[in-house]
């Protein structure tokens, strides 16, 4: 199916719906579709619905939802914790947490971040658009940007949080990852690392562990994306869905 939409409206066999204007914008131009095709909408409560296009004009685009083609299903809770980047690796960052199946993408500013702010419209159309084309059943919730001392101060023990350890402290994160379940993040940190006090704030916490990801020097954004690749891997969605026979 080359059409999928998040939508906030609520999703039931025969509902009518008339989509906001930029997403209508989307449907009409970008995509140029036409009254009678398919599209797929989700909106993470109802699991997936296919609807027919009934109206693409000026107007705006109306749809009617028809048959749920997949239930809703639990997700692994996983948290990505990132500090900003350049805007574009941000973006990079954002959109595959979404399609590696992130729960929540928190940024998170270190005395070593380099960018001043954080676009949060921005990374929320990338985290819906990433959705959409993966084919999950939700979009990851962005996190308003926090400094990690405050955001280290409110964590909830009950979660276990990674963070990679440039310092050499950390256990391989594919052994650490093979043994967890439950409520789990993954923190990042900028280009230059983490500044020696806050690796040593982390080091104390006991909700926190020191994970590596190997002998080479990472970039942030390759970083972010390969542990989340591994977590998922090991402690996430194929952990929680085994492969039916």
């Amino acid at each position: 199916m080359s059409l999928r939409l998040f939508v906030p409206f609520d999703l039931a066999a025969g509902a009518g719906l008339v989509l906001a204007r930029e997403q209508s914008h989307y449907v009409a131009t970008v995509m140029r579709a036409r009254a009678g095709q398919a599209v797929a909408l989700f909106n993470g409560r109802d699991g997936e619905w296919l609807a027919v296009l009934d109206d693409v004009g000026k107007g705006g685009v109306r749809l009617t939802v028809g048959a749920q083609t997949r239930p809703q299903a639990p997700e692994p809770d996983i948290w990505l914790l990132a500090a900003p980047l350049k805007k574009d690796n941000t973006d990079l960052v954002a959109e595959k947490a979404a399609e590696l199946g992130a729960s929540a993408l928190w940024p998170v500013f270190t005395r070593r971040t380099n960018a001043a702010r954080v676009n949060a419209e921005r990374l929320r159309a990338h985290l819906m658009e990433a959705a959409e084309q993966c084919e999950r059943l939700t979009v990851p919730e962005l996190k308003p940007p926090a400094a990690l001392d405050q955001v280290l101060a409110g964590w909830d023990s009950g979660r276990t949080l990674l963070f990679l350890d440039e310092g050499g402290s950390g256990a391989p994160l594919p052994e650490v990852a093979a043994g967890l379940s439950g409520k789990l993040a993954l923190l990042v940190g900028p280009e230059g690392g983490f500044a020696p006090e806050e690796r040593d704030l982390l080091l104390r916490l006991p909700f926190a562990r020191a994970v590596s990801l190997g002998p080479r020097i990472l970039r942030a954004e390759t970083a972010a994306i390969a542990a989340l690749a591994v977590v998922q891997a090991l402690a996430g969605d194929w952990k929680w869905r085994p492969r039916q026979a």
